[in-house]
């Protein structure tokens, strides 16, 4: 793997939302590089459009989203596992050696060196030995496990996880938070989507709680102390009350 040169990421008076229908507005802060943030809030405050905004996968409404010290090559963003379509006729070990597009080409074949970084990275997650087994036959934890692997090939300096560890069981959420603790370590720049404020108290330094608009963006002990969390309710609850009729929301 590569030595990690993640950039900084900044959040310029941001304003998200789809179809002009705002999400979230009035973003605005600097991600250091090798952050490992966690992005919390109520069911539709805006943390995965946050993400996908990062990734470069939406355009914002308003504001813009600055990458500095590196490019958005280097971003890799893993979406909800829902996203994903298990009907597809795949083996885990062709799905996790996608990981290496970026470098090798649609169309060039997978090199030996790539075959050892697949089988190390299914290794690392816990699936060695399940190569041949088709995706869509995998459990819940295995699947993200094997996106976790994919991730490991990909070798991106900042990664953007949304819902990583939801219903998933408790022995695949603590080995998939080693390996978030160990890209952190290795100077990647974590960012992640979460709704269990009990693990991103443990395991995020940094937290970014959002509920259509930023409402604090800092210290995770702060972020989610009892009267933080009670504004973020607060903005919800007006939030709701700003619904249009097309099931939209005005700014606030």
């Amino acid at each position: 793997m590569s030595a990690p040169r993640a950039p900084t990421i900044k959040l310029e008076n941001l304003t998200l939302g789809y179809e002009g229908r705002i999400v979230l507005e009035g973003l605005d802060g600097v991600i250091p590089a090798g952050e490992l943030l966690a992005l919390c809030g109520p069911n539709g405050g805006g943390k995965s459009t946050i993400l996908k905004a990062i990734a470069g996968l939406l355009a914002p409404l308003a504001g813009r989203v600055r990458i500095e010290g590196g490019s958005a090559g280097e971003i890799a963003y893993l979406p909800q596992a829902a996203d994903f379509d298990l009907s597809f006729p795949i083996r885990v070990g062709e799905f996790v050696s996608l990981g290496a597009l970026r470098r090798r080409g649609l169309f060039a074949r997978v090199d030996a060196e790539e075959r050892a970084r697949t089988a190390s990275a299914l290794e690392a997650v816990g699936l060695s030995g399940l190569e041949g087994r088709a995706l869509g036959a995998l459990s819940g934890g295995q699947l993200q496990r094997a996106l976790f692997a994919r991730l490991i090939v990909e070798d991106r300096d900042v990664i953007l996880l949304d819902e990583p560890f939801g219903a998933i069981d408790r022995s695949t959420t603590e080995d998939l938070l080693a390996l978030v603790a160990r890209w952190h370590e290795q100077g990647r720049t974590v960012i992640a989507a979460l709704h269990e404020f009990d693990l991103v108290r443990r395991a995020f330094p940094s937290t970014l709680l959002v509920a259509g608009r930023p409402i604090f963006f800092g210290d995770t002990r702060q972020a989610l102390a009892e009267d933080t969390l009670a504004q973020a309710e607060a903005a919800a609850r007006r939030r709701e009350s700003f619904r249009d009729e097309r099931g939209g929301y005005n700014a606030l």
